[in-house]
């Protein structure tokens, strides 16, 4: 399942995430990586630690919180907090596949990694090259978005960064654990759920729309993790 998400940092939030990373440290990719991660490329990262970072990722946080289709498609259990990276003159990152399980810093907690995110905070027509590409069951995948844009894809999924040759990509990414582990299940509620909105919305008397959603829930309590 890819997911793309319009709009969900607004202009003015798009506008303070720019200008919030000028202050910030940018170190190698590496450092945050983990063991599959740096093998794949070269970007820098905004510092973990700093509090412009942590600052920005509350805000990210925030704004998934209140969208209904981000909800409605990750079924969030756990969040990794928010990331932040750029790249420049040529730096790319190769085909990989994200490590399986990621710490939150800082606590004794981890996230099983059923979701990567993107959301992307240049413009595409400022920057060449850059896209996302994404390799899943239903083909490749070539993502390269407007700023405050997300993008939602699996975990396990094969991607890359392909080189910016012109201008800075700056975007910010996490990983997301499911209340529900497999794709397929997560697939198939947010399809139905999708269906119950727009009936919903057309029949909202109608018991059938009520029965529906009975059966969403029921299927949610028989495969949820909480």
């Amino acid at each position: 399942m890819l997911i793309q998400i319009p709009k969900l940092l607004n202009s003015e939030q798009v506008a303070e995430c720019r200008r919030a990373l000028d202050q910030v440290e940018w170190v190698d990719d590496r450092v945050t990586a983990g063991h599959q991660g740096g093998k794949g490329g070269t970007n820098q990262q905004a510092s973990e630690d700093h509090p412009v970072t942590r600052r920005l990722g509350d805000m990210v946080l925030a704004a998934i919180e209140l969208n209904p289709l981000f909800m409605a498609a990750a079924l969030p259990l756990k969040v990794v907090p928010p990331l932040f990276n750029r790249y420049t003159g040529g730096q790319k990152y190769g085909n990989h596949v994200d490590g399986a399980i990621r710490p939150i810093p800082a606590t004794p907690h981890q996230v099983r990694t059923d979701l990567s995110v993107t959301i992307f905070l240049s413009m595409p027509e400022s920057y060449d090259g850059g896209e996302l590409v994404i390799e899943d069951g239903t083909g490749i995948h070539r993502v390269k978005l407007p700023a405050g844009d997300m993008v939602i894809y699996s975990g396990a999924s094969v991607h890359r960064v392909e080189p910016v040759t012109r201008g800075a990509r700056v975007a910010s990414f996490f990983w997301v654990q499911s209340m529900v582990r497999q794709e397929g299940q997560r697939t198939l509620l947010f399809d139905l759920d999708a269906v119950i909105q727009k009936l919903a919305h057309a029949l909202p008397e109608q018991d059938s729309v009520r029965r529906l959603t009975g059966i969403y829930h029921n299927l949610l309590r028989e495969w949820a993790e909480v």
